[in-house]
């Protein structure tokens, strides 16, 4: 388990600020310390502030997060909490075109697998995960979220601010941010013990859904569902059902 969050602001140049914007990250990510104990990383770009509170599992010396990684001259840089369970398919995939991996951590698979596919990366992967990829070529932020909602992932616009975090804690102390009650979401728990809305209890503040990933680009946000179900049975004769449980 580990801990993401950070903000995006076009109109503003957020290195000029450098100082100031990384200690909001700071107090951002403070309050998911409790998710990531082992480590600590911030990144301030030009239109992006990432923060990760981390819990060191794979590749312990190198996974550090926000993970940076430069292709034709363009940065692109993740911040990650989750695990995928096919990292070495994904991998050697990668690797047939061309990749080259300096760490051992699926972080960098998953950087890369976005940097090659762009958003079809997100039918690829096996796993628990939320994570936000800063693209800076196309000034995009690229978020996912696993198809079964294993990995939390909330965001919200705040004074032109784009923030997203594992914790609504987070985004709340965010300068400006509102402890608003959302009552319509509070009137459905009520009633039926679940609220169906994007929408948390906190006015302004939404939650990605399960199966969904999310491009913030130019101001707008578009949400996208990547994961369908299927839910018919495979057919096969008694020897490939045999064979298959055997793998």
């Amino acid at each position: 388990m580990c801990g993401i969050c950070g903000f995006i602001n076009f109109k503003t140049n957020l290195v000029k600020n450098e100082r100031e914007n990384l200690a909001v990250a700071h107090r951002m990510a403070e309050k998911l310390r409790h998710r990531g104990p082992d480590s600590w990383g911030e990144w301030v770009g030009e239109h992006a502030v990432f923060a990760h509170s981390r819990l060191a599992v794979i590749d312990v010396e190198n996974g550090l997060q926000p993970m940076k990684r430069t292709v034709e001259g363009h940065e692109f840089v993740i911040t990650y909490n989750g695990e995928l369970y096919n990292t070495n398919d994904i991998r050697n995939d990668l690797k047939s075109h061309g990749y080259e991996f300096t760490t051992a951590s699926d972080t960098e698979v998953l950087l890369y697998a976005y940097i090659h596919y762009g958003e079809k990366c997100a039918e690829m992967l096996n796993g628990i995960y939320a994570f936000v990829i800063w693209d800076s070529r196309k000034k995009r932020l690229f978020a996912a979220r696993d198809f079964f909602g294993i990995k939390p992932f909330y965001y919200s616009v705040v004074d032109g601010h784009f923030v997203f975090a594992s914790e609504i804690k987070s985004i709340l102390c965010f300068p400006g941010g509102k402890k608003e009650v959302n009552e319509k979401a509070m009137e459905l728990y009520l009633a039926f013990q679940y609220s169906v809305l994007e929408e948390t209890f906190f006015k302004g503040i939404y939650r990605l859904n399960p199966g969904h990933f999310l491009v913030y680009e130019n101001g707008k946000t578009k949400i996208q569902r990547y994961f369908v179900p299927n839910l018919e049975p495979e057919e096969m004769d008694d020897a490939e059902a045999e064979a298959k449980l055997e793998k």
